[in-house]
């Protein structure tokens, strides 16, 4: 059956059915071949692109820049700061003047809230580069690099190791039930996302069979595990909640040792960046005890971060192209 998405915004993947979301990562895996045999189609010639971002980024702002100039776009990034939603315009009014001038927005920002109602009065499609609630774009780079590496995501065993309460933990157990992923969010208990909660943001449609359960044992939650997969203990803006996550998470760093606990000498280590891994950084050299993952397992033969960081740019350039 023929996928159209023509027009549809990626707030979140609780939106887009199995079809859908096969489509996008397969045609993204089509992009990704053709670009490096040195063939771009052009697919959005003449079109325009707002980068809105409110949250600094690298990779995602990156990704979407490259992957609209690779099919002739132009793109503006508008700054928080020329962008000043609820201040001096409403998001409202915003939304319906870039609706106007762009084809398609980028957004990076805090509130889902706000992105929904940019969503819904700009008449373009919005894609969700991140709130506080989802990370869709970053799920799809995801599962397309679990795709190139086992052949398939049905049936693979990941295991998620970290705060299980975040934007990354929700989207993955959204992506994860509709694809027929077997996914573990390894945590201490006060960081497992909470079961009414994700009643409430997510209710399985018929045939979407994925597998997801919390526990606190890393033992239990690795074991026979294909991929694991960090992140860090402290997201953008939770700075404060430093000492404290660090009390929760030291016991969850993936070391080598925490690697071996899946039993499985080819399991891959997946994060979706930044990570704190060595000391390279002004902040891992102020915090040492925040660094989630050893240097070994980040840089080692199994990991796969970096062609999950470039595939975010081959997953979000399907992404527009199949909604623009």
């Amino acid at each position: 059956m023929a996928v159209n998405i023509k027009g549809r915004s990626l707030l979140s993947l609780k939106d887009f059915t199995r079809a859908e979301i096969k489509h996008l990562i397969d045609s993204a895996v089509e992009f990704k071949r053709i670009k490096r045999a040195g063939i771009y189609p052009s697919n959005l010639a003449h079109k325009n692109i707002a980068i809105i971002f409110l949250k600094a980024s690298c990779r995602t702002r990156t990704a979407v820049a490259v992957a609209a100039a690779d099919e002739g776009a132009n793109v503006e990034v508008l700054t928080q700061d020329e962008i000043r939603f609820g201040k001096k315009e409403s998001v409202r009014d915003i939304a319906r003047v870039l609706g106007r001038m762009f084809d398609g927005i980028a957004f990076r920002g805090f509130e889902h809230e706000m992105i929904v109602e940019l969503a819904a009065n700009a008449g373009v499609p919005v894609w969700n580069c991140l709130c506080d609630m989802y990370h869709p774009t970053q799920v799809l780079a995801d599962f397309m690099t679990i795709q190139e590496e086992f052949g398939r995501l049905s049936g693979v065993r990941v295991a998620y190791v970290g705060d299980g309460r975040n934007n990354m933990a929700r989207s993955l157990t959204i992506g994860a039930i509709k694809m027929g992923v077997d996914l573990r969010i390894v945590a201490p208990e006060p960081l497992q996302l909470d079961l009414d909660e994700l009643g409430a943001i997510y209710n399985p449609a018929p045939g979407e069979i994925g597998r997801v359960r919390a526990t606190a044992d890393l033992e239990e939650g690795l074991r026979d595990c294909d991929i694991v997969y960090g992140d860090v203990w402290v997201s953008m803006g939770e700075e404060h909640l430093l000492e404290e996550r660090v009390g929760q998470l030291r016991d969850y760093k993936v070391t080598s040792d925490v690697m071996g606990l899946t039993k499985n000498p080819k399991t891959v280590y997946l994060h979706c960046l930044p990570s704190l891994h060595d000391l390279d950084t002004e902040f891992a050299r102020a915090h040492p005890e925040a660094l989630e993952v050893s240097d070994d397992v980040f840089e080692g033969p199994n990991s796969r971060v970096f062609d999950q960081a470039e595939n975010r740019m081959h997953t979000v350039k399907s992404t527009m192209v199949a909604t623009i």
